[in-house]
């Protein structure tokens, strides 16, 4: 999900960029005139000599009743949209360290990019893989893998998810001692070459 938020949120900001930078192209080039086309109504940048928003645009609101609390609470959506996308990115990070349970009570730290290389090095030797990458997000105590997995023609999908979850991960849940591994598994097929045929 948080993937598709930041597609949204990148496509919304790169059309308002976009709208910005053309408005701008059109005033700062006297494009109106050369084109000989009228503006829509409203439009105050209508050439090089004029600014974005005049004074007049700027405060023809600011004696309404309705204008401050409208702009505070929308700046308050902003704020609190803004934040909790902010989170979002900073708990969907890669994973450092995973604790291991060492059965002495002190416990043990493995590197999180080390598992991660080892669930990924034992998933490319599973019949019809042709490549993997693993990363490992969530939290310490209870990371969750993330596998891109590069499939050749000759792969049966079911049955390699299947080995997937009965090998590499398991192999990975149980080595580090966590009571469960969720994972997320992303097959893609791979594009060879064709073959020519004399």
């Amino acid at each position: 999900m948080l993937r598709t938020v930041n597609r949204v949120l990148l496509a919304i900001t790169g059309l308002a960029l976009l709208g910005l930078g053309a408005a701008g192209l059109a005033g700062g080039t006297d494009l109106f005139r050369r084109l000989d086309v009228t503006p829509p109504d409203g439009y105050s940048w209508r050439n090089p000599d004029e600014v974005l928003l005049t004074r007049e645009d700027r405060t023809q609101w600011t004696d309404e009743s309705w204008w401050w609390p409208v702009v505070f609470s929308v700046l308050g959506v902003l704020l609190i949209v803004a934040l909790w996308w902010l989170i979002a990115q900073l708990r969907s990070r890669r994973v450092a360290s995973v604790l291991v349970d060492s059965g002495d009570g002190a416990g043990a730290a493995v590197r999180g990019s080390a598992l991660a290389d080892v669930i990924a090095a034992e998933t490319e030797e599973l019949p019809g893989v042709r490549g993997a990458r693993t990363r490992l997000v969530g939290r310490r105590r209870a990371p969750r893998a993330r596998v891109g997995v590069l499939v050749g023609a000759d792969a049966r999908p079911a049955d390699l998810v299947r080995a997937l979850h009965r090998g590499p991960l398991e192999h990975a849940r149980a080595s580090a001692g966590l009571e469960s591994l969720p994972a997320e598994a992303r097959l893609r097929g791979a594009r060879g070459r064709p073959e020519r045929l004399t």
